[in-house]
């Protein structure tokens, strides 16, 4: 009889502290939505993780596939592993040299929870390039893996970090401590406790170099408002709906895949599958049928290999295609469209812009008429937040609608300047104005055209 009294009394017990805690979570994610003190982003990451803390949020073609929860705690272990093993308490910028995957995931999250600065590096450079953004952000440590680092034989000026040598590393306490932290501790409390209660939204969130094809790479400095706004954006474009599985192919070292298939995806209440190439298309179409994927961001390039070798029924569930980075055919449009029953459209962005500065809205997401929000050929109109205006080559000063001429972009999406360029900087960004170097017109209705490349293709 005591057995089962003390048995009733701890069941009620347990059950109270649910309750007591589920009340304070719910008070506490609240609070962390409105909270002045930081960046919208890190409470939105941290509140979007426990949004599906029991629901898949990332998935990749190794197999590995994470909930919610479970990607917030292993980015909190393996935070605490990398302070206690690795990083020094003055390292601001540490390197990640990984395709997309889930790997690639937990390493960016856990290191922005430490307040450091990601620099995903692009593994497609030559490794005297590679160095030079080493130098550049003064990176003594790269986060990598030793399976990835044999087929991408580079020497480094950097210590390698091997993810596989932490596998066995965490301790009971840091099991205990990170699911704690990962699925029950207030959100407002954790930010606390991890010292990123207080983070602004000009403070640099990650540096993404250029390729370098015109010369030594130049690092892109984002900032923690930069990414938000542009996340912000990216939802107001693609209306993402919790149904939602991204096709996660774009390499974290473009701001084009760190801000929409890293914290796009993070931040939204979307789930994502990630695979290492995207040229890989009969891998993709299996990954796309198997995960039942709904949206897809990619370049042309890559759209004529999935039309050459995926079948109609890997891409079914399709019902948004974007791309960027070059100009969309409307061969290729119309190829796709009677393949795989879905039309693509066009976006446009820059690195310097993080990236995405406009886009038409896919159809299948768009309120009201859809011809308000498309017009092939065009890549769309400026994002929500973003002004663009147009200025004569030769003068300089503003000119009319349908006038061809530079196009600027000011707004909260603008990069916060070059890495130690102050004049590259200046001459890319003048009172508050990014030239974007694409010569474009603007129609009646805000769609822009571009006509042509002044210096540079568009980075996205």
């Amino acid at each position: 009889m005591n057995w089962r009294r003390g048995g009733l009394v701890a069941l009620l017990g347990l059950v109270g502290a649910r309750w007591y805690w589920t009340r304070l979570l719910a008070s506490a994610e609240a609070g962390a939505a409105s909270d002045g003190k930081s960046s919208p982003l890190i409470g939105r990451l941290l509140t979007g993780l426990r949004q599906r803390r029991r629901r898949e949020k990332i998935a990749d073609s190794t197999g590995a596939a994470l909930t919610g929860g479970a990607l917030l705690t292993r980015s909190l272990v393996l935070r605490r592993l990398l302070r206690r093993h690795v990083l020094q308490p003055d390292e601001r910028q540490v390197g990640i040299l990984l395709p997309p995957t889930c790997a690639a995931v937990a390493a960016n999250v856990a290191l922005t929870l430490d307040r450091r600065v990601t620099v995903n590096l692009n593994y497609t450079l030559t490794a005297e390039l590679l160095n030079s953004c080493l130098k550049q952000a003064e990176i003594r440590h790269v986060v990598t893996s030793r399976r990835f680092m044999e087929r991408m034989p580079l020497t480094l000026d950097a210590e390698l970090v091997y993810l596989e040598d932490y596998a066995e590393k965490p301790t009971l306490v840091d099991k205990v401590v990170g699911a704690f932290q990962g699925y029950v501790l207030p959100i407002g409390l954790l930010q606390r406790g991890l010292g990123i209660d207080r983070i602004r939204d000009d403070e640099l969130l990650t540096v993404v170099f250029t390729s370098g094809s015109t010369g030594q790479p130049k690092g892109a400095m984002l900032t923690y408002g930069n990414v938000a706004s542009n996340v912000e954006a990216v939802g107001g474009v693609l209306r993402v709906q919790p149904h939602d599985v991204v096709l996660g192919i774009l390499p974290f070292f473009h701001s084009f895949g760190y801000t929409i298939t890293l914290w796009a995806v993070l931040l939204l209440d979307v789930a994502t599958v990630y695979h290492t190439n995207p040229l890989e298309a009969k891998v993709i179409g299996k990954l796309m049928r198997k995960r039942r994927g709904t949206i897809l961001l990619a370049t042309p390039l890559f759209l004529r290999t999935y039309l050459r070798r995926c079948e109609p029924a890997d891409l079914a569930t399709l019902e948004a295609v974007v791309t960027g980075g070059e100009k969309l055919p409307m061969h290729l449009a119309d190829d796709f469209e009677k393949t795989f029953g879905i039309r693509p459209v066009e976006g446009y962005g820059t690195t310097e812009t993080s990236p995405l500065i406009s886009a038409n809205i896919p159809p299948s997401r768009a309120i009201g008429d859809p011809t308000a929000v498309v017009r092939e050929g065009t890549v769309g109109k400026p994002a929500p937040g973003v002004r663009v205006k147009v200025t004569d080559l030769e003068t300089g000063e503003e000119v009319g609608v349908g006038a061809q001429g530079m196009l600027h972009v000011s707004g909260p999406n603008v990069m916060k300047g070059y890495l130690g360029q102050p004049e590259a900087t200046a001459a890319a960004i003048r009172d508050g104005w990014y030239a974007t170097g694409d010569v474009v017109t603007i129609d009646a209705e805000g769609f822009i055209t571009i006509v042509g490349r002044e210096s540079r293709f568009a980075k996205i």
